[in-house]
Protein backbone atom coordinates (compact mmCIF):
# COMPACT_ATOMS: atom_id res chain seq x y z
CA UNK A 1 0.00 0.00 0.00
CA UNK A 2 2.96 2.23 0.61
CA UNK A 3 4.55 2.81 -2.92
CA UNK A 4 0.70 2.88 -4.43
CA UNK A 5 0.07 5.82 -1.98
CA UNK A 6 3.51 7.90 -2.93
CA UNK A 7 2.31 7.28 -6.20
CA UNK A 8 -1.39 9.00 -6.27
CA UNK A 9 0.66 11.53 -3.61
CA UNK A 10 3.39 12.13 -6.88
CA UNK A 11 0.41 13.81 -8.76
CA UNK A 12 -1.47 16.33 -6.25
CA UNK A 13 -1.87 16.52 -2.28
CA UNK A 14 -4.77 14.59 -1.27
CA UNK A 15 -6.64 13.47 2.23
CA UNK A 16 -7.12 10.17 3.03
CA UNK A 17 -10.66 9.51 1.51
CA UNK A 18 -9.08 10.77 -1.74
CA UNK A 19 -6.21 8.48 -1.73
CA UNK A 20 -8.61 5.52 -1.50
CA UNK A 21 -11.24 6.59 -4.25
CA UNK A 22 -7.82 7.47 -6.58
CA UNK A 23 -7.34 3.94 -5.72
CA UNK A 24 -10.72 1.57 -6.18
CA UNK A 25 -10.61 4.11 -9.25
CA UNK A 26 -7.60 2.72 -10.33
CA UNK A 27 -7.75 -0.98 -9.20
CA UNK A 28 -11.26 -0.83 -9.72
CA UNK A 29 -12.91 -4.45 -8.35
CA UNK A 30 -9.58 -6.11 -7.98
CA UNK A 31 -8.86 -4.29 -4.43
CA UNK A 32 -12.42 -2.80 -3.91
CA UNK A 33 -13.94 -2.32 -1.10
CA UNK A 34 -10.68 -0.93 0.31
CA UNK A 35 -9.78 -0.48 3.69
CA UNK A 36 -10.14 2.95 4.69
CA UNK A 37 -8.06 2.04 8.02
CA UNK A 38 -5.43 0.40 5.94
CA UNK A 39 -5.18 3.46 4.02
CA UNK A 40 -5.16 6.20 7.16
CA UNK A 41 -2.66 3.26 8.68
CA UNK A 42 -0.06 3.34 5.61
CA UNK A 43 -0.56 7.55 5.90
CA UNK A 44 0.95 7.52 9.38
CA UNK A 45 3.74 5.42 8.60
CA UNK A 46 4.60 7.55 5.45
CA UNK A 47 4.28 10.38 7.67
CA UNK A 48 6.48 9.16 10.60
CA UNK A 49 9.38 8.09 7.88
CA UNK A 50 8.99 11.80 6.55
CA UNK A 51 7.96 10.50 2.91
CA UNK A 52 4.93 13.04 3.22
CA UNK A 53 3.62 15.40 4.98
CA UNK A 54 0.11 16.69 6.14
CA UNK A 55 -1.39 19.94 6.70
CA UNK A 56 -4.45 20.94 8.63
CA UNK A 57 -7.09 22.45 6.15
CA UNK A 58 -10.23 24.43 7.73
CA UNK A 59 -13.85 22.69 7.26
CA UNK A 60 -16.96 24.77 7.93
CA UNK A 61 -18.66 23.34 10.97
CA UNK A 62 -16.37 20.24 11.03
CA UNK A 63 -13.00 19.51 12.05
CA UNK A 64 -10.00 19.99 10.10
CA UNK A 65 -8.87 17.54 7.73
CA UNK A 66 -5.62 16.31 7.00
CA UNK A 67 -3.77 16.87 3.30
CA UNK A 68 -1.30 14.90 2.48
CA UNK A 69 1.99 15.49 0.07
CA UNK A 70 4.87 13.46 -0.90
CA UNK A 71 8.15 15.04 0.58
CA UNK A 72 11.70 15.20 -1.74
CA UNK A 73 12.22 12.22 0.08
CA UNK A 74 8.74 10.57 -0.74
CA UNK A 75 9.47 11.35 -4.65
CA UNK A 76 13.02 9.51 -4.32
CA UNK A 77 11.38 6.52 -2.53
CA UNK A 78 8.74 6.32 -5.17
CA UNK A 79 11.66 6.98 -7.99
CA UNK A 80 13.31 4.18 -6.62
CA UNK A 81 10.55 1.77 -6.43
CA UNK A 82 9.72 2.25 -9.92
CA UNK A 83 12.64 1.84 -11.48
CA UNK A 84 13.51 -1.07 -9.50
CA UNK A 85 12.23 -4.66 -11.07
CA UNK A 86 10.06 -6.21 -8.28
CA UNK A 87 11.80 -9.55 -7.29
CA UNK A 88 9.92 -12.21 -7.66
CA UNK A 89 8.13 -13.53 -4.26
CA UNK A 90 8.21 -17.46 -4.06
CA UNK A 91 10.68 -18.11 -2.18
CA UNK A 92 9.21 -15.74 0.57
CA UNK A 93 5.44 -16.99 0.32
CA UNK A 94 3.76 -17.79 2.87
CA UNK A 95 2.50 -21.12 2.38
CA UNK A 96 6.02 -22.46 0.85
CA UNK A 97 7.01 -21.81 4.23
CA UNK A 98 4.28 -23.66 6.05
CA UNK A 99 4.36 -26.40 3.79
CA UNK A 100 8.29 -26.58 3.93
CA UNK A 101 8.03 -26.95 8.08
CA UNK A 102 5.08 -29.31 7.93
CA UNK A 103 6.79 -31.90 5.82
CA UNK A 104 10.57 -31.22 7.47
CA UNK A 105 9.22 -31.02 10.63
CA UNK A 106 5.81 -32.89 10.96
CA UNK A 107 3.87 -30.39 12.84
CA UNK A 108 1.03 -30.44 9.87
CA UNK A 109 -0.10 -32.47 7.25
CA UNK A 110 0.98 -31.41 3.86
CA UNK A 111 -1.94 -33.53 1.97
CA UNK A 112 -4.31 -31.18 4.06
CA UNK A 113 -2.69 -28.27 3.43
CA UNK A 114 -1.87 -28.79 -0.05
CA UNK A 115 -6.36 -29.16 -0.87
CA UNK A 116 -6.67 -26.27 1.43
CA UNK A 117 -4.52 -24.46 -0.26
CA UNK A 118 -5.80 -25.59 -3.48
CA UNK A 119 -9.40 -24.30 -2.73
CA UNK A 120 -8.17 -20.93 -1.88
CA UNK A 121 -6.36 -20.48 -5.03
CA UNK A 122 -9.35 -21.81 -7.28
CA UNK A 123 -11.89 -19.43 -5.32
CA UNK A 124 -9.14 -16.42 -5.87
CA UNK A 125 -9.33 -18.00 -9.63
CA UNK A 126 -13.40 -17.84 -9.93
CA UNK A 127 -12.93 -14.09 -8.48
CA UNK A 128 -10.02 -12.87 -10.70
CA UNK A 129 -12.42 -14.80 -13.69
CA UNK A 130 -15.80 -12.81 -12.59
CA UNK A 131 -13.72 -9.55 -12.76
CA UNK A 132 -12.81 -10.18 -16.06
CA UNK A 133 -16.52 -10.88 -17.40
CA UNK A 134 -16.90 -7.17 -17.04
CA UNK A 135 -13.39 -5.53 -17.63
CA UNK A 136 -12.93 -2.09 -16.87
CA UNK A 137 -9.72 -0.94 -18.95
CA UNK A 138 -7.34 -2.40 -20.68
CA UNK A 139 -4.85 -2.17 -17.54
CA UNK A 140 -6.87 -3.99 -15.02
CA UNK A 141 -7.71 -6.77 -17.58
CA UNK A 142 -3.91 -6.75 -17.93
CA UNK A 143 -3.06 -6.78 -14.26
CA UNK A 144 -5.86 -9.47 -13.69
CA UNK A 145 -4.68 -12.10 -16.75
CA UNK A 146 -1.48 -11.41 -14.97
CA UNK A 147 -2.51 -12.85 -11.30
CA UNK A 148 -4.76 -15.78 -12.97
CA UNK A 149 -1.82 -16.63 -15.06
CA UNK A 150 0.33 -16.88 -11.22
CA UNK A 151 -2.51 -18.62 -9.92
CA UNK A 152 -3.13 -21.47 -12.59
CA UNK A 153 0.61 -21.97 -12.28
CA UNK A 154 0.61 -22.29 -8.43
CA UNK A 155 -2.42 -24.65 -8.88
CA UNK A 156 0.52 -26.52 -11.00
CA UNK A 157 3.04 -26.61 -8.80
CA UNK A 158 0.56 -27.80 -5.68
CA UNK A 159 0.15 -31.05 -8.12
CA UNK A 160 3.66 -31.41 -8.24
CA UNK A 161 4.43 -31.19 -4.47
CA UNK A 162 1.56 -33.68 -4.60
CA UNK A 163 3.98 -35.89 -7.03
CA UNK A 164 6.85 -35.07 -5.34
CA UNK A 165 5.86 -35.45 -1.62
CA UNK A 166 3.76 -38.58 -2.18
CA UNK A 167 0.55 -37.08 -0.74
Amino acid sequence: MRYPVLALLADQPAHGYEIRRGLEERFGSVIAPLNAGQVYTTLQRLTKDELVADDAVAQSGRPDKRVYRLTDAGRAALEEWMTTASAPTRLRDDFFMKLTFAHAMGIADPKEMIARQRDAYLRSLGELERVLQTPEDDVTTLVVEGAALHLEADLKWLDRCEEVLGT
